[in-house]
């Protein structure tokens, strides 16, 4: 029985991944008195601290910490000197695997919560769209400064739409680069979900931009002939300096696009397809002499050149200080190293990572990171995966299913392998929250952010609800925060009955089921994580029980 008088006793992972030993790796230590703060605790109306953080978990997680008995001494004999393993020990080695790892996090359910997070991210966002909006109608504006549209004739009329069409794919380009830069305050304030669809918004709208370009600009350089439009672009390739790095970035950006078509990507493995869009920055880069020698419009005004200067220096150096710069001085600073690799289904393992300082980390529960772990050749090839409990700053989880060549590969990984990482990354935290009631949906290896923030966000009892579509990840976990945090858990397995349902085979359509459970749906901050088309028709479901947008915070799996 539990020191509350039944209920199982939550107790930190171990910073080391092996239970049963600290951080530090020495023995734990009892803490006494446990029960008390714990009765004193819930008739205050509060969760419970608990301290017993330390306490050797396993065959010992359903009571209290046995006294530790000291080893019998034996004599030393004559020969090499050989560590005697107490019965104790044998256990503890045995059921390592078995444990439940559950971070305890300790503060008084609210009745108000705080939504300035919430405001400030909407008012970042805002400005985001309106600085975007801006770029825009400052380049218009340089491009009617430097000329403006000359429509006089048949060569000019395509050449001046061809230099306004080349400028904004020019700065629809830098602004896709900004976007995924990961920028903090932009990353926290627009989500990676929503980064993505915008980021490939502007790529595609900045690629047809630059196609129109091309076609009329030869156009217009062919004096409106359509049968000279061919040699006069094999002429400008040739002979206008910058122009052959121009054709051979255009040549990336072709690649990239291609292979970010819907069609293309179901195809691809993901290492694959990562390793092509990184092409992206050489095509932007090789754009750059282009312009510089032969664009009249960047050295036609001071005004000009300052604007695309400190444009192009902007996307260079969100670049390389939060692409380059800050995942490498935390991986120095951190020391990331894997402790151990523990199975918890067939094709799903749980990887523990430990190091150095990791309270200094800036990781929320329910966010991810990209991951290289040190393993040899592909570990250039970063992985994103969430973890999967929240961090408690002396280690990090992360559980991942076997999906492809690389995710396949973790469950290899042996003890002290070094991880390089990125991030962390994802709004699916308790920034955007503003509702004092959560509901978690989540499928498949999509419970594994949920599982974390059902541990680190603050609720009171019976406030949260865990919807869990598929293999029931994380039972024993789901179980104990069931008892200890009031956490209502619903597992529903089986295969979806129709395409574009996203629940298993019921008497009633998926409104209805979803209402039957959760009647307040339309009144609770919903978090959402699984397949892209299984969340799709999730979101379908939420908006028909009336769920709001702004309540609705949605992670996919979607590259």
């Amino acid at each position: 029985m539990g020191a509350d008088g039944g209920r199982p006793a939550l107790h930190r992972r171990h910073g080391a991944g092996a239970p049963g030993r600290s951080a530090t790796g020495t023995p734990p230590t009892r803490c006494r008195g446990r029960g008390r703060r714990r009765a004193a605790a819930r008739r205050r109306g509060g969760r419970v601290r608990d301290r017993a953080g330390d306490r050797r978990p396993g065959r010992a997680d359903v009571g209290p910490a046995r006294p530790r008995r000291r080893a019998r001494r034996v004599p030393r004999r004559a020969g090499p000197r050989r560590r005697l393993r107490r019965p104790r020990d044998r256990d503890r080695d045995r059921d390592r695997d078995r444990d439940v790892h559950v971070t305890a996090l300790l503060d008084a359910p609210r009745d108000a919560i705080d939504v300035r997070a919430a405001r400030t991210d909407a008012t970042a966002r805002t400005a985001a769209a309106v600085l975007v909006g801006a770029s825009l109608l400052v380049v218009t504006g340089l491009w009617a400064a430097g000329g403006g549209p000359a429509l006089s004739g048949w060569a000019d009329g395509p050449t001046s739409l061809g230099r306004l069409t080349g400028l904004l794919a020019s700065d629809l380009l830098l602004v896709q680069v900004l976007l995924m830069a990961r920028i903090p305050v932009v990353e926290r304030a627009v989500g990676q979900d929503r980064l993505a669809r915008m980021h490939r918004l502007a790529g595609f709208t900045s690629f047809t931009l630059m196609l129109a370009h091309i076609g009329l600009i030869s156009w217009g350089y062919a004096a409106g002939d359509l049968a000279q439009v061919p040699g006069t672009l094999w002429d400008l390739t040739v002979t206008y300096p910058g122009m052959l790095l121009a054709a051979a970035g255009t040549a990336c950006l072709v690649m990239v696009v291609v292979t970010s078509v819907r069609a293309a990507r179901r195809r691809l493995r993901y290492e694959s397809w990562h390793l092509l869009h990184l092409y992206a920055y050489l095509g932007v880069g090789l754009a750059l002499p282009h312009q510089l020698w032969t664009g009249q419009e960047f050295l036609s005004s001071t005004a000009a050149t300052v604007y695309w200067w400190t444009l192009w220096a902007a996307a260079a150096g969100a670049i390389l200080v939060f692409r380059v710069g800050t995942p490498v001085a935390r991986t120095l600073r951190h020391d990331l190293r894997v402790t151990s690799v523990v199975r918890e289904d067939h094709d799903v393992v749980s990887v523990y990572v430990t190091g150095r300082r990791l309270d200094r980390l800036p990781v929320l529960a329910g966010q991810f990171l990209t991951w290289r772990f040190l393993t040899g050749p592909g570990w250039t090839r970063a992985h994103p995966y969430s973890l999967s409990a929240a961090p408690d700053g002396r280690s990090l989880r992360i559980t991942v299913k076997a999906l492809g060549d690389g995710s396949a590969q973790v469950a290899a990984l042996r003890r002290g392998t070094r991880v390089v990482v990125e991030g962390p990354y994802g709004r699916l935290t308790e920034r955007p929250r503003t509702r004092r009631r959560l509901a978690f949906v989540g499928a498949g290896v999509g419970v594994t952010p949920l599982r974390a923030l059902a541990e680190g966000l603050p609720y009171a009892p019976g406030d949260a609800v865990l919807i869990q579509r598929g293999t029931a990840l994380f039972a024993r976990e789901f179980d104990v925060l069931a008892h200890e945090r009031g956490l209502r858990v619903l597992h529903l397995p089986g295969p979806r009955r129709a395409p574009g349902s996203w629940l298993c085979s019921g008497p009633v359509d998926d409104r209805t089921a979803l209402l039957g459970w959760v009647p307040d749906i339309a009144e609770r901050d919903v978090y959402v994580c699984g397949p892209e088309e299984w969340t799709a028709s999730v979101r379908r479901t939420l908006a028909a029980a009336g769920l709001p947008a702004a309540q609705l915070h949605v992670e996919t799996f979607a590259w």
